[in-house]
């Protein structure tokens, strides 16, 4: 797995724990900031996922 493509997994990750946090702790606004960041995330980690394995010399994962 791509390095760029970990990490932005595990940013996601952390993103939905902290939406879960500030959804919790009634801040609404905040929460809705990380659920953006969640998505920017996901799809950050799904195209760098993407782009290693259409890369022509790399062993599909």
């Amino acid at each position: 797995m791509p390095r760029l493509a970990l990490f932005a997994m595990i940013l996601c990750a952390l993103a939905v724990v902290a939406a879960v946090v500030a959804f919790a702790q009634s801040s609404w606004l905040l929460g809705i900031v990380w659920v953006l960041l969640a998505g920017l995330s996901s799809n950050m980690a799904y195209y760098y996922l993407r782009k290693a394995r259409q890369r022509p010399g790399t062993p599909a994962t």
